[in-house]
């Protein structure tokens, strides 16, 4: 039977909090800067992991519906938030200027997957310039390397062989993997992103789950940068019966009925309804392409701020 889930620490959290209202081994904090909310859940113990399904870890999450609009003023101000908050993390994984590997997952070939190697296609890569540049320089650039390894279906490789071979062969000190990922709220497509410190599962946005890429399978930090881009169909039913039941609060005895059922037997009942078939179709919206577009150039100018921060970024900065 189709399941709701959801590759969002935000979301998992709430919905463990509705069956507790604490969890133990894990916190979170929220506040709201510059119109964006700025979520953060720390899942500290293997007991807390348990709880929300999710690895121990730090997760942010950035959060403004005005990202779907194309407001550029606006999306550089989530991206300095996002920059920052890299910033911040760089330094516990692997020091001021270690060789880092950006990962960009996912389908060029498929527009909702494609967020990894458009993000990829704007990075400032640096790596084959470090012998090049004057001395003045390489002491304050990073070495940036970037892989775009395609989907299985395509290359007949599964990512996780395709990345260890290279971190293997090129040594970085830390790994950033950019993915589309899946979530529970239609209000989340192209309007959240998701940055942690546990690393990823190539595929996750379209279900399709692969060997994680993290610290265990690769043998450096890796942290992971994913924005929603899709959602079960089964997920739209449900934000309909939701509406629906808040709609009908005046009819007491209806509502009670509905009100009762708890979450996930309100799943079990709309997959069952609306059958396997359509239980496993993903829906994106239909400007999901420029919505693309604008994210990826947002998250490669987060990413070439933070991981230069000595270097004058010019055109490869926020908007390259």
């Amino acid at each position: 039977m189709p399941s709701l889930r959801t590759d969002l620490a935000i979301e998992a959290h709430r919905d463990a909090e509705k069956l507790a209202r604490r969890i133990a081994g894990v916190r979170a904090e929220e506040r709201t800067e510059d119109g964006i909310t700025i979520s953060e859940v720390v899942v500290e113990t293997p007991e807390g992991a348990r709880a929300v399904g999710k690895a121990v870890g730090r997760y942010i999450t950035f959060e403004s519906r005005q990202l779907r609009r194309h407001d550029r003023e606006h999306a550089a101000s989530v991206g300095k938030h996002l920059s920052q908050s890299l910033s911040e993390m760089l330094p516990s994984v692997g020091g001021e200027l270690a060789e880092a590997l950006v990962v960009g997952l996912g389908n060029w070939q498929a527009t909702p997957d494609a967020l990894g190697p458009k993000v990829v296609s704007r990075l400032l890569v640096t790596r084959h310039l470090k012998a090049v540049v004057p001395p003045e320089v390489q002491r304050k650039m990073r070495p940036v390397a970037a892989l775009a390894p395609g989907v299985l279906g395509i290359t007949g490789i599964e990512t996780g062989e395709m990345v260890r071979a290279v971190v293997e062969r090129t040594h970085p000190g830390f790994v950033i993997a950019i993915d589309a990922l899946a979530a529970r709220s239609v209000e989340r497509i192209a309007s959240t992103i998701q940055l942690s410190d546990t690393g990823i599962q190539p595929g996750s946005g379209v279900g399709n789950h692969r060997a994680a890429l993290d610290a265990q399978s690769l043998g450096v930090p890796v942290l992971a940068i994913g924005v929603p881009t899709v959602v079960h169909a089964i997920t739209i039913a449900r934000d309909t019966i939701q509406g629906l039941i808040e709609e009908l609060k005046d009819d007491v005895q209806f509502y009670e009925v509905l009100d009762e059922l708890y979450d996930k037997q309100r799943d079990a009942l709309i997959a069952q309804v609306l059958g396997e078939s359509v239980g496993d179709l993903m829906v994106t919206p239909k400007e999901i392409d420029a919505q693309i577009e604008d994210l990826s150039r947002l998250i490669a100018g987060a990413l070439n701020t933070s991981l230069q921060p000595g270097i004058e970024i010019g055109e490869f900065g926020l908007y390259s």
